[in-house]
């Protein structure tokens, strides 16, 4: 990778990449499974020789992904929950790790069963109650996991403040930066030390790859661990998928700062709105973490809110019913906006409100997302 160059200018070229046989500026496909060895029964390619480690297609996504957010190494998966599995498969039977109660409730459900499996245990805290985290930073702590911002009420947690108090326990920081993406946030330099996003939202941003991505700082014994994990459970991500991936990371930059511009100009039309109980975004200066969001967030507070509808679970049911342009779907940072009644979706175990929808904002016309929320809401 040129270090020299702007995070933008190295995700639009890959880190200028040239294919060494062809000249093409895109990377080739290439879907072999197994390599040939040679004459003397040597690998043609030292480094290459089964694709679940070894395609060619890897190396360039996660050096690309280690690069923008200014890690030693980065490890692709088969999904998210992949990723943050293997993660959690470093723990030890009976340690203890820190975790929100609001974060990506698919999190929340896993973690809970393989904390019972392992006989784990877990310091919930809310991310939304000041001093929360820090309390939950016990010394027997041996993992803390933060999600910022947190899914979908999009609480902020200071990651900085959060790295120390992690490291005074000896526990290293463990970052969902799913929504923020690389172009908005970089954990690890604020304190972080493993950085971790569903690759098939803001890293992809085309709703057409599944796949997670880990972030280390450095390369150590947990890494290793990982790395394991990764080869012999075999939870890589697919190499078309990868190649995918790659093709979106070149649009990320403009993708992702776009998307920010229409979510805060919706946030702002909406905020006072007689329909609306709430809007929650952090870029907004009556959001709780909007100061914090300043500080460690640039050129944008991310292309997702949420709203709370005056009224109850069946009134923001049939708010969603209602949109044309938003598409009523699970999932988020596509070019596509998409709207979701998270609780019909989490079940009622979900902490998350009644009452809130949460909107992924995508690139379509902004006067044309503002018109189709509006007349959504005809119906309160």
């Amino acid at each position: 990778m040129n270090a020299e160059w702007q995070p933008d200018t190295l995700a639009a070229q890959l880190g200028h990449y040239i294919d060494p046989v062809t000249g093409g500026v895109i990377p080739p496909f290439q879907p072999s499974t197994t390599y040939a060895r040679d004459a003397h029964y040597q690998l043609i390619q030292p480094q290459t020789e089964y694709s679940r480690d070894d395609n060619p297609t890897y190396p360039l996504a996660e050096s690309l992904i280690a690069e923008l957010e200014g890690g030693e190494d980065a490890l692709l998966f088969a999904s998210g929950m992949a990723g943050i599995a293997s993660l959690f498969q470093t723990l030890d039977q009976g340690d203890r790790v820190a975790a929100p109660t609001r974060m990506y409730f698919g999190t929340v459900k896993w973690l809970t069963h393989f904390a019972q499996k392992r006989q784990i245990e877990i310091n919930w805290f809310d991310p939304a109650i000041p001093g929360s985290l820090e309390a939950a930073i016990q010394p027997n702590i041996k993992l803390v996991w933060v999600e910022n911002p947190a899914n979908p009420t999009w609480d902020i947690i200071d990651i900085k403040a959060a790295a120390e108090a992690a490291h005074d326990v000896g526990a290293p920081l463990a970052v969902d930066s799913t929504v923020a993406s690389p172009v908005l946030s970089q954990p690890l330099k604020l304190g972080a030390d493993i950085v971790f996003h569903s690759a098939t939202k803001y890293l992809n941003g085309h709703s057409d790859v599944m796949g997670g991505v880990l972030v280390s700082k450095e390369k150590n014994n947990r890494w290793e661990k990982i790395r394991f994990e990764r080869h012999h459970a075999g939870a890589i991500m697919g190499t078309f998928e990868t190649w995918l991936l790659l093709r979106g990371m070149r649009t990320m930059f403009v993708r992702v700062k776009h998307s920010s511009a229409s979510a805060m100009a919706i946030a702002r039309h909406f905020e006072k709105h007689p329909k609306l109980e709430r809007v929650l975004y952090p870029g907004l200066a009556s959001h709780p973490g909007h100061e914090v969001a300043s500080r460690q967030m640039q050129d944008g507070f991310g292309g997702m809110l949420s709203i709370l509808v005056k009224g109850d679970f069946q009134m923001a049911v049939e708010v969603a019913k209602r949109f044309k342009v938003f598409i009523p779907a699970t999932s988020l940072g596509g070019v596509e906006s998409l709207v979701e009644h998270r609780k019909t979706v989490e079940g009622p175990d979900s902490p998350t409100p009644d009452h809130l929808l949460r909107l992924s904002v995508g690139l379509e016309n902004l006067d044309d997302l503002i018109a189709d929320l509006e007349q959504s809401l005809q119906v309160v």
